[in-house]
């Protein structure tokens, strides 16, 4: 059957092509189906090839796990605070130093989680937790509510760059795209200064791979001059395969390209958030480890992430 459906499939594009060329031909134009496809490749501005001159990974990231985040690309039912508190504890037996425990102000259950973990003391001195938050100040002050009194917490930040998603979900410009990530960036500073607890900071260029790379460049770097971090106090720039939209080459070029250009370098934990929709995810790791990234969120099972 799934044979079948293929056949027929490519029929009806053979077919789709055919009237599109007898078409063209009658208006005295030549027909080239290679145009009909967009190529959604964002290669650097500049050829990064030092990623493929070394023969090992010299140095270990750090792992962040991402298993507990629950949500559409998560378990079918999603975890009871139970489940959730189980499996906290189990990632910190395995030795995780760094464990995403969701998005807190997405429902009761997560921001249950993130209260029970801190007012049980369940985090221990060395390990730290993560949270995500939209660039958006009702859940910025949400997530903060929960994080209050943690000893150790990552505020994730990200908002969409992608090409598609701009101009076919957001209908937004490139600036207005940054504004929407400057705008978080400062909001994260207020309620820090405002909140009990030990934070660090992490923003994510959603669809990294589906956005050009300098402008994926831009739009870090209006966040990191916000931000202002220093060796002592590192922010996180997460490059995230949201789709794998290329081969594991693209996106260690990529990476050695943001390497490069990011402002602060010393200061700022490269991390890599690969997703295995193509089957590359442990390439894309692996080539983003070589081109110069430190980190990496990933997780056990699959779950999650």
């Amino acid at each position: 059957e799934l044979f079948y459906f293929a056949v027929k499939c490519s029929s009806t594009v053979r077919c789709i092509n055919s009237a599109c060329a007898r078409g063209l031909a009658r208006k005295g134009k030549r027909y080239d189906k290679r145009k009909q496809v967009r190529k959604k490749i964002f290669h650097a501005a500049v050829q990064m090839h030092g990623w493929a001159e070394k023969d090992y990974i010299e140095k270990a990231p750090k792992w962040c796990s991402v298993d507990l985040r629950d949500g559409n690309q998560a378990l079918i039912i999603p975890m009871s605070l139970d489940e959730k508190l189980e499996f906290f504890k189990k990632l910190v037996e395995v030795g995780f130093k760094e464990i995403e425990i969701g998005f807190p102000a997405a429902s009761e259950t997560e921001y249950e989680f993130c209260r029970a973990l801190i007012e049980q003391n369940l985090i221990p001195d060395d390990v730290t937790v993560q949270v995500l938050t939209q660039s958006r100040e009702h859940i910025i002050k949400k997530t903060f509510e929960a994080l209050d009194g943690c000893k150790n917490a990552i505020v994730h930040l990200y908002n969409s760059t992608s090409v598609a998603q701009r101009e076919q979900v957001f209908r937004k410009s490139r600036q207005e795209i940054i504004d929407i990530a400057v705008t978080g960036a400062k909001l994260l500073n207020e309620y820090r200064e405002k909140t009990s607890g030990n934070f660090r900071f992490e923003y994510s260029p959603e669809s990294f791979t589906g956005t050009e790379p300098e402008f994926a460049a831009e739009i870090c770097n209006a966040v990191i001059d916000i931000w202002k971090p220093t060796p002592d106090w590192k922010v996180i720039i997460n490059l995230p395969v949201t789709v794998e939209e290329s081969l594991p080459h693209v996106y260690a070029q990529q990476v050695e390209y943001m390497c490069k250009v990011l402002h602060s370098r010393d200061s700022l934990e490269i991390s890599l958030h690969p997703h295995n929709d193509r089957g590359c995810g442990i390439a894309d790791t692996e080539l983003g480890l070589l081109a110069g990234a430190d980190r990496v969120e990933g997780t056990l099972f699959g779950n999650g992430e």
